[in-house]
């Protein structure tokens, strides 16, 4: 790891390789810094594509170097590392170097290592493929004899190396001592077996070459897989293996075999195998003829197989194309038992992969929960295979990429559980009683022992099922606890997942829990099952259903509840009770543990995964191969999609024509109107379309000249039209003055087709997203948009944009929790909705009613919506008609000015209005206003026609229902309220044609792929029309806890950053606006010519220095304090009290120079030192009101999303860079901050790590020392880069800041005499007396001009605080540990709720 951290492969390895140099140890040194590099989840190739040439002979060496067969030259050690090299060069098809390479050993010609029976019978098959194969050996033929030999050892090199890996498997003997290389070896083997096996372009051919080489039928066989202990993961590997090479797929065209053709196949192998039989066996007439559902079980097979002798075995295989034929008179090579489970395990029955996945239970038991191969402990290394899918680049259907999907977001959600579980079990101290039973010694918040437990009901299985349709449960538990507590158990509602535990605890009472040791073997836990609350049950034993009724109350602590458990567990453990005799699970239940709400949905989303692998899920035809990483990748971009709209109306994206012209450079704008007062907005533009089919792709290289007419836009203006006299009639409009990106974006997403917007910190990505949405709005009217966020947070931005367009508020709805958090009076909720239209409703029938009387109409016409449409249609209408018939213009000539007044019908209706309503100046002015105003009556009543609805629906639910279904045009949820309630959308009937996702980069693939699918197809189709994904790849990707699925598995790749990889087209935006240029080019080297809008350069705030401060950012080296750095109170529990000190101490004197403490957040790349750093503010300033508590103190990675002026950033590391060496994270980091970025580092440590080059090589240009200048007040006249009038100090050291800082505060203190309140003295004046002297006469030279009055009187009081120092030295010791804390710290994840995403 240090070798590959200080780049010895990019500086020395590569730099220096060449075929003369090459030997056994340089090719081990590269192939060890690769492996490190993807164990470290770094880039690898880059280095290679810079000096590609030697590239092909290194490749060759490899593959050499692999099939060597004597251990002497290459150690099984060795291979296993040149192994996994092999895996990773197969995993990166996406690099051209390597595909280049690997290319040559999966493509057809490898089917020369197939027996010749075997080729003839595949090229039968497929006709096509002869012809392929006759050119091939053409090729061949033609050239020279040393060429022909490389590609043929080229062409046999997988089918070699499984050879090697038999050879390698069988020398493992079944009992006795084992070599572990040997176990490491095949199962990383295993795992290469698999990644071949699981990718379309290397399965293609290579699928039946491993089919011929029978290695499943080999390893289910050997004597690793009886090894119960060496072989359990070798045999986990191997279930995936099995699974992949059986996948329902393909393999020449890549299509999806369904069940029908899935039966077929397999019928097709069992005839044909009975015709072998008929034909030259007649020991097996029998068999023959039976029917194929009579034999082709396991049992019956090898029944009907098992008696032959292993010749005859042999004999039936060869007359299949599996073995080759006999020589007469000789036996079998093979063993008997090989050959017979040749012939089974290819014949039997296969369960189809959704029957498996139906009858799998969604709860995970104790298996699962503590298996290592699964679900491995936090701190995965990277340095052995587990028994996981992965995600990478391509999936083989869309069957496989929702079942990896499953698999690891189920095993993701069972870790959270097992941590959920320890937590618990271990506060409840489970011990073994006197008497035997158990006695639970503590409590838990989250747990509570069971006081009884009864199944009360198994409902019949559906038809075709052999689980039950229901089982449920009553649970009882004494709730005699806080008031609070109770209330959180009371308050579970229906759907909530708890879990009902079995201990039986073997230590006796008050044993200690020892957190190091494993926790099962402790606790004595023996069974997990989960279970799904229905409710509450009353006195009655009915269960207490959830409404607006209040509850009613219960007397006493008992309290039942009926649960639903998992029918196929339920169906599997009474299976097992009742053939091998074991206990009945349900009768042991002790303990019943709740889980937070929003971390509770694993459920509901593994069910919804579940329900989209059971219907037929009708992707976008135009979408389908993108997202299975196939095709061209840029296929769905709107320049090539058959759809593409013409004419679209921008509304008021462009400010003005001067805009729209820099908006679209390289373009001619032909403007339909030549007078310049007539160009303003807003603009219709008319686009050259290309037929995208038939063309070159030469165009797109630019060979092609374009024609004139293809850079031609033509705009057309064109006038809203008047919406009424009242001032709140007119038009919202945009005042973002967009980039040309920025239209290009907003042009892209109003097209059909796949848009995706890379938006770099600062970008105006929500901009953009809002004016999509306004434009899409008003162009397509009748066309619904569904928004998708990861976070409420950036939901309620986007929202809050939204409502400041010219968006009518009751298409908007929102759905989920979040909208609670909603800056505004108004309710976007379903409810909240609602109540607006009927309040809505009300508000424009006493408009009507308004206008009856103003008209002189008797009646009560304003009574209902019906009533009303009545009243428009016979009295407004006709008046209307009757008023356009007067008017109008007569045989060419114009009627007088006056008489549109005059004669105008509603005068009165309209005499709140701003007066006078005409302007009397021309006719055609006074027609618009008096159309307006009819417009504005007819709204009124087309709004009413469209409330009727709500007068016939009478429920609360039917009207939000109807809502959601017909009246909301624009809906909201987060990613994870659409996988919780797909179903009830799918069945209401939910329809939508555009999907727009903001920070897409941050969801995980599966919750940004189930939004595409909230709603049936339409005839077998799907509308989806528009998906516009705006996110930023370059920033932190979705947070797993599990860093084995995190890193082996790849579970953080987004489906953005997927696509990106794929080679998607993207927008990327390319002005920032948030931060000043100088903080902007810490972070701009990471995207493609990022730059600055011109305010950055032009606004005070952005030109004006940082008060107090010589620079605008700086990175300050802090040393070892009291010879300590980084401290590790508990596993990765990082903390650095050095850091912390100095960190609150900078923000003391911000804060004492003026700064407004809500401007300045602290920022921390660790969970642990933002424990400490709350700490130490709440010790040394939180409760002081002259100086309080910053913005925010979190890590890094909560604060992605978020902005603040100032930030100070602690990276607490002294040993090892740890996760900041994650671009992306540092990105985030040095992003945050507006005006002012203030790191705290060990700077020797960051400056020499490669990755971190371009923004530490920046940062150590300044100073390593604060440089502050004290006597200058925030905010300060002097601009930015200017040298300041006053003295700079420097800070050599946290010590020396914080004895600054603390008599800077006492200064303060006397010389405005007003307010007293001790401040705790500084750290060294406690941890080191005898250079605190020292340093406070430093600090007090320092600040002489400021306290020449106080001297006397601040050393008394140094004095004293130095005594009372002592006395407190223990109370700051203290400080220096953590209070108590459970010590999970994850390295992205977050210990409290702090803007948490909806669950």
């Amino acid at each position: 790891m240090l070798l590959e951290f200080s780049q010895y492969l990019e500086n020395y390895l590569w730099m220096n390789y060449s075929p003369e140099v090459s030997s056994k140890a340089y090719l081990m040194s590269i192939c060890c810094m690769v492996n490190e590099k993807f164990r470290e989840n770094v880039p690898a190739w880059e280095t290679f594509k810079k000096k590609p040439e030697h590239f092909p002979f290194f490749f060759k060496c490899i593959l050499e170097a692999s099939l060597v067969e004597n251990d002497s030259e290459y150690s099984l050690h060795e291979q296993t590392v040149l192994l996994l090299f092999l895996d990773h060069c197969f995993n990166s098809l996406e690099v051209d170097l390597i595909r280049g390479q690997v290319q040559q050993l999966i493509s057809l010609p490898m089917w020369m290592a197939l027996q010749p029976k075997r080729l003839e019978q595949e090229l039968k098959k497929t006709p096509k493929l002869r012809k392929f194969w006759n050119l091939i050996k053409k090729n061949d033929e033609k050239m020279d004899e040393e060429t022909r030999m490389r590609a043929y050892r080229e062409r046999r090199f997988l089918s070699q190396l499984i050879q090697k890996f038999i050879s390698v498997l069988k020398s493992i003997p079944v009992s006795g001592p084992i070599s572990m290389d040997k176990v490491h070896y095949c199962e990383r083997f295993i795992e290469l077996m698999l990644d071949l096996e699981a990718l379309l372009p290397t399965r293609r051919w290579f699928n039946t070459v491993l089919d011929d080489s029978h290695l499943v039928v080999h390893c289910y066989l050997s004597s690793l897989a009886k090894r119960e202990k060496e072989g359990h993961l070798f045999c986990q590997l191997l279930d995936m293996l099995k699974f992949y090479t059986g996948f329902e797929i393909n393999d020449q065209t890549g299509n999806a075999l369904t069940e029908n053709e899935m039966t077929t196949i397999h019928y097709d192998r069992i005839t044909s195998l009975q015709r072998a039989a008929f034909a030259h066996f007649p020991e097996l007439y029998d068999f023959a003829l039976s029917n194929v559902a009579a034999v082709d079980t396991r049992d019956s097979l090898v029944k009907l197989f098992g008696p032959l002798s292993s010749r005859v075995l042999h004999q039936v295989a060869s007359h299949l194309c599996l073995l080759p034929a006999l020589p007469e008179g000789q036996d079998s090579g093979h063993d008997k038992e090989f050959l017979l489970e040749l012939l089974v395990s290819r014949h039997e029955r296969r369960i189809s992969q959704i029957q498996q996945l139906n009858q799998m239970p969604l709860y995970p038991t104790e298996k699962i929960i503590w298996d290592e191969n699964i679900v491995p402990t936090e701190y995965y290394s990277g340095e052995g295979c587990l028994a996981l899918p992965k995600l990478n680049l391509q999936f083989l259907t869309l069957h496989d990429y929702l079942l990896r999907n499953f698999n690891l977001f189920r095993l993701e959600s069972t870790y959270e559980i097992r941590q959920d579980i320890e937590d618990s079990v271990s506060r409840m101290k489970p011990w073994l009683s006197e008497y035997g039973g158990v006695v639970f010694g503590g409590w838990a918040r989250m747990a509570q022992p069971i006081v009884s437990f009864t199944v009360v009901e198994v409902a019949k299985p559906n038809i075709g099922e052999n689980w039950p349709m229901r089982v449920r449960a009553d649970v009882t538990i004494n709730l005699n606890v806080r008031d609070n507590i109770k209330d959180e158990w009371e308050g579970l509602r229906k759907h909530d997942v708890c879990f009902l535990i079995t201990v039986r605890p073997t230590q006796p009472y008050g044993t200690k829990f020892d957190r190091r040791r494993p926790f099962v073997e402790q606790t004595g836990l023996v069974y997990v099952r989960g279970c799904e609350i229905q409710g509450m049950l009353d006195e009655k034993g009915r269960v207490i259903e959830e409404g607006p009724e209040p509850k009613p109350r219960l007397k006493g602590d008992c309290r039942t509840y009926r649960v639903f458990l998992d029918p196929n567990q339920y169906q599997q453990d009474m299976t097992n009770t009742i053939q091998n005799g074991a206990e009945d699970v349900y009768e042991t239940f002790n303990i019943i543990m709740r889980r937070k709400p929003k971390e509770n949905n694993f459920k509901a989303v593994l069910e919804t995964i579940r329900n989209l692998m059971n219907t037929d899920c009708v992707v976008p035809d135009w979408l389908h191969d993108i997202i299975l990483g196939y095709g061209d990748p840029s296929s769905a971009h709107y320049s090539k999609m058959p759809n593409q709209i013409a004419t679209l109306d921008f509304n008021d994206t462009f400010l003005s024509i001067d805009h729209l012209k820099a908006s679209f450079p390289g373009y001619n704008i032909k403007v339909t109107v030549d007078n310049p007062v007539l160009q303003i907005p807003p603009f219709r533009i008319t686009f050259p379309i290309k037929g995208g089919k038939g063309k070159k792709r030469k165009e797109e290289d630019g060979n092609e000249e374009k024609s004139e007419e293809a850079k031609t836009l033509i705009v057309e203006p064109h006038v809203i039209p008047n919406r009424g006299p009242y001032p709140y009639n007119q038009p919202k409009r945009n005042t973002i003055q967009f980039t040309h990106t920025q239209i290009e974006a907003i042009r892209a997403g109003m097209q059909p087709g796949l848009t995706m917007v890379v938006g770099p910190p600062g970008t105006g990505k929500t901009d953009v997203a809002v004016q999509i949405i306004s434009n899409l709005y008003h162009n397509f009217p009748e066309q619904r948009t569904l928004i998708v966020t990861h976070s409420n947070q950036a939901l309620n931005q986007l929202f809050e944009k939204i409502m400041a367009l010219d968006i009518d508020e009751r298409h908007l709805l929102r759905l989920g929790h979040g909208e609670e958090e909603l800056e505004t009076e108004k309710d976007f909720s379903r409810y909240g909705r609602v109540n607006y239209v009927l309040a809505r409703r009300l508000e424009l029938l006493r408009e009507v009613g308004r206008l009856q009387e103003s008209l002189g109409v008797p009646g009560d016409v304003s009574y209902t919506c019906e009533t009303a449409g009545h009243f428009f249609l016979y009295q407004v209408m006709s008046r209307w008609e009757e008023y356009i018939s007067k008017v109008k213009v007569k045989g060419g000539k114009l009627p007088d000015v006056t008489d549109v007044s005059s004669f105008f019908p509603f005068h009165q209706y309209f005499a709140n209005a701003p007066q006078p309503i005409f302007k009397g100046k021309s006719y055609e002015e006074d027609m618009e206003i008096a159309e307006g105003c009819f417009r504005h009556v007819k709204k009124i009543f087309t709004q009413l026609e469209e409330f009727r609805a709500f007068e016939l629906l009478r429920s609360g639910l039917d009207r939000s229902k109807y809502l959601l279904v017909k009246e909301a045009k624009i809906i909201a949820m987060t990613c994870t309220h659409a996988a919780l309630k797909r179903h009830d959308l799918v069945e209401l009937g939910f329809k939508y044609d555009n999907i727009l996702m903001e920070e897409s980069a941050q969801i995980l693939e599966i919750e940004t792929f189930i939004p595409l699918l909230l709603q049936n197809p339409q005839d077998g189709f799907s509308r989806l029309k528009r998906w516009i994904m705006i996110g930023d790849h370059h920033q932190l990707p979705p947070v797993i806890k599990n860093m084995a699925f995190q890193k082996y598995s790849n579970m953080e790749q987004s489906l953005f950053t997927r696509f990106v990889r794929v080679g998607v087209p993207t927008v990327d935006l390319d002005a920032q606006g948030r931060a000043r240029a100088s903080l902007c080019n810490l972070y701009n080297w990471r995207y493609k010519n990022l730059g600055n809008l011109p305010h950055v350069q032009l606004l005070p705030e952005f030109r004006t220095a940082n008060a107090g401060f010589l620079y605008d950012f700086q990175l300050v080296n802090v040393e070892d304090f009291n010879g300590v750095g980084e401290s590790e109170p508990n596993p990765y529990f990082y903390q650095n009290l050095g850091e912390a000190e100095y960190v609150v101490a900078l923000f003391m004197y911000m804060c004492l120079l003026g700064y407004p403490a809500d401007k300045i957040s602290i920022l921390t790349t660790y969970n642990g030192q933002k424990h400490l750093i709350r700490d130490v503010i709440n010790q040394r300033c939180g409760n002081n009101p002259l100086i309080g508590r910053p913005n925010k103190v979190t890590t890094v990675d909560r604060f992605q999303g978020q902005q603040n002026d100032y930030i100070l950033l602690s990276l607490v590391r002294t040993k090892a860079v740890g996760h900041l060496r994650d671009v992306r994270r540092l990105v985030v980091a040095m992003s945050r901050a507006r005006l002012g970025l203030y790191i705290f580092a060990r700077v020797s440590l960051f400056q020499n790590c490669f990755e971190l080059t371009p923004a530490f090589s920046q940062l150590t240009a300044r100073p390593l020392h604060l440089h502050i200048v004290p006597t200058e007040c925030f905010p300060t006249a002097r601009q930015n880069g200017e040298r300041p009038s006053h003295q700079i100090h420097v800070i050599k050291n946290m010590p020396q800041m914080a004895n600054f800082v603390y008599n800077m505060y006492m200064h303060m203190i006397q010389s405005t005499r007003h307010y007293q309140q001790r401040l705790l003295p500084p750290p060294a004046m406690i941890e080191e007396p005898e250079t605190t002297q020292t340093e406070e006469t430093e600090a007090e030279d320092e600040v002489q001009g400021m306290q020449e009055d106080a001297k006397e009187e601040e050393n008394k009081v140094g004095e004293e605080m130095v005594k009372e120092g002592e006395l407190k030295a223990a109370e700051v010791d203290e400080h220096r540990t953590m209070p108590e804390h459970p010590g999970r710290d994850s390295d992205s994840g977050d210990s409290e709720p702090e803007n948490e995403t909806e669950k």
